[in-house]
């Protein structure tokens, strides 16, 4: 991680061993409360007039002694920092601030400066710690051991040193350590650490769970699929490790500012002393008192830390992270969380993604001369090895109806957006939608054309064989979704689909959307991207199932990929991940980033407002050190304050 003339040893711009915790937090709290007690006793004992206070360098040493707890460790801060060659730290400015208010006598508000400052350091470390735990809280769902059941019983193995194939044991309230194919009839899993969702779901045989479920009611085994390394949790874990990295373009302004603004209002404290005494010499009128300006620049100087902007504001964008990862939403870093606040167009995929997108075959349709269980047998052979939900749906409706697949398949070659050639024994099949029989050339019925459901058809030879009738169902908070999309006042929602054109208008009817395209291919999905992304004015949203739609999830603004929590294509291409499988998400993902741009944009505006003031009465001479604590300190700790609204807000 770069280096950064800033603020805030407890954040990530600064290096690693600023970060390192020297002492517990408990010894951090007595330093700061014995420099409190010292200093209110001494302001106490000023303020009665104590004789034996007032005599000697009695008061000196005492507020020095109050001044050592909370200043030392600045001090070996600031060290560190120039040994860096970061000669701008805050913790430079600091020292010199307080050194200079004690060389002028103004020992409290030097003690004070230093004791305040920490305090905020303290609130700042709270506050970027409790963030960074709401972000990381998914580290603390992968299991540290697995039982894996081999010829001399279960063994207790490292996650990482089990191999694919292997079958490894969980017990009732176990956290599954890797993903694999369970092996039990059937069991109840905790999905909240990688959805969000409460609501236990039931997993079948042969049926896929993943790394980071918890079983609730039984005993269970399974085979794992995937090595550690490559698990749907540990993908997610890196995903949001990696979100810190991607940076807001708030974030990267405040960076780059406090860079050049540190050091500019540091030479300016210096001139707010040399320009009075060079006046002093051309004007021998003017008397210049040494103290009185140097005091001037002390306050110039605590003010100049960018406290309150280069730490809330990244705490900002943790916070709404942080909270989106709760709801299920995964943002890949704070750009996003940004760029999503400007979209108003949303454009939807249809199967998987509006859609269910689990087929069920309704009904089938023969030629005079094949028997519907033949159509079916060739249908599911030829379907057998592919992962779309219509090829699924009928591998198990040919299981339902106990119908033996033929041997397997040869010369299988697929046609994208059109469906599958093959082999099956010695002749020739064409499986998938009437664009393919077209391709080939092979005639069909008209009426096929005005079917309004999915249907997969079918050619033996080169002579039409029959077709399977199939339906998809809206999933239930579909039109909850567009409706809330609608509420933001985004109007421009689209639906794109691969499925017939009178589907896709029948789904868009039942939804209220207005623009719905059916019979695209991938590349007419790009193009119709290409087409809205022409239109400077449009800010795309993609929502696909992240595994056929990675190009345009590529190519939109922003790509959300919904229930991929077992999609490569998803975690990679997307740039905000919707783990629930639910499009009511985008409403709230939008939700979220809107807010948390509200919050930064508050505490930008709160401190330049704050800081500029100061700045103008401290080189006028009309506000003190304790000014300048709390133009720093006190805007960083309600900045800070008002992001850690954010958890709260976002439930």
């Amino acid at each position: 991680m770069g280096h950064c003339s800033c603020c805030a040893h407890t954040h990530e711009c600064a290096p690693e061993k600023h970060i390192e915790k020297q002492e517990s937090i408990f010894s951090e709290y007595w330093k700061v409360g014995l420099s409190f007690i010292l200093l209110i006793s001494g302001i106490v004992m000023n303020a009665l007039d104590f004789t034996f206070f007032r005599e000697g360098y009695f008061s000196l040493i005492w507020y020095i002694v109050a001044y050592l707890p909370v200043g030392l460790p600045v001090m070996k801060e600031a060290w560190e920092s120039i040994k860096d060659k970061d000669y701008f730290s805050e913790f430079t400015l600091m020292f010199i601030a307080t050194l200079g208010a004690f060389y002028i006598g103004e020992y409290p508000e030097g003690v004070a400066v230093m004791l305040f400052y920490s305090i905020g350091e303290l609130f700042q470390e709270k506050a970027v710690d409790r963030a960074k735990r709401n972000i990381g809280a998914l580290l603390d769902v992968r299991p540290e051991e697995a039982a894996v059941v081999r010829e001399n019983g279960v063994v207790v193995e490292n996650p990482k040193k089990v191999k694919v194939g292997e079958t490894i044991e969980i017990k009732t309230g176990g956290r599954v350590p890797l993903d694999g194919m369970m092996l039990n009839d059937v069991a109840a899993f905790n999905t909240a650490a990688l959805t969000g969702e409460s609501v236990p779901r039931s997993i079948r045989k042969n049926e896929e769970v993943l790394a980071g479920m918890i079983v609730t009611d039984k005993v269970i085994r399974i085979r794992v699929t995937r090595p550690f390394d490559k698990s749907a949790l540990a993908r997610i874990l890196e995903l949001v490790q990696n979100a810190s990295e991607r940076k807001a373009p708030a974030e990267l302004f405040i960076r780059k500012f406090a860079r050049v603004y540190t050091p500019i209002v540091t030479g300016l404290a210096v001139l707010i002393v040399l320009l009075p005494f060079l006046y002093s010499l051309i004007s021998p009128p003017f008397v210049f008192a040494f103290n009185d300006w140097l005091y001037r620049a002390l306050v110039f100087l605590v003010i100049s830390c960018p406290c309150a902007l280069v730490v809330s504001i990244p705490l900002g964008y943790f916070g709404g992270i942080g909270a989106a990862s709760r709801l299920g939403i995964l943002f890949k870093g704070g750009n996003y969380l940004d760029a999503i606040t400007k979209i108003n167009t949303v454009v939807f995929d249809k199967t998987g993604t509006l859609t269910k997108g689990t087929f069920e075959v309704q009904s089938c349709k023969c030629e005079p001369g094949i028997s519907e269980e033949e159509l079916v047998r060739l249908v599911a052979s030829v379907e057998r090895d592919s992962t779309h939900p219509i090829a699924k749906a009928v591998v198990n409706y040919a299981k339902l109806r106990h119908i033996e697949l033929s041997p397997p398949v040869t010369d299988s070659k697929e046609y994208a957006g059109l469906g599958l050639e093959a082999t099956v024994g010695d002749v020739s099949v064409l499986v998938g939608n009437c664009r393919l029989l077209a391709k080939f050339q092979i005639k069909y019925p008209p009426e096929l054309l005005s079917i309004t459901d999915t249907i997969v058809v079918c050619a033996i030879g080169n002579s039409y064989a029959g077709y399977l009738l199939l339906s998809d169902t809206l999933k239930e908070d579909a039109t909850a979704a567009v409706q809330n999309l609608k509420a933001l006042g985004i109007q421009n929602i689209q639906i794109l689909s691969g499925d017939k054109q009178s589907i896709v208008s029948n789904f868009a009817e039942k939804l209220g959307i207005s623009e719905a395209y059916g019979d695209l291919l991938p590349d007419g999905k790009v193009k119709h991207l290409e087409e809205l992304r022409r239109h400077a004015e449009n800010q795309v949203a993609f929502v696909g199932d992240g595994m056929n739609d990675a190009p345009v999830l590529a190519l939109s603004n922003v790509g959300i990929a919904m229930g991929g929590l077992g999609s490569d294509a998803a975690i990679e291409t997307a740039d905000v991940v919707i783990q629930t499988d639910q499009p009511s998400k985008v409403a709230e993902a939008i939700k979220v980033g809107k807010l948390t741009r509200r919050i930064v944009w508050q505490n930008i505006s709160l401190a330049f407002g704050v800081k500029l003031l100061v700045l103008i009465l401290g080189a006028g001479g009309l506000a003190t050190l304790w000014e300048a604590v709390f133009a720093d300190v006190g805007v960083a700790l309600i900045a800070i304050m008002n992001a850690v609204r954010i958890q709260k807000m976002i439930k």
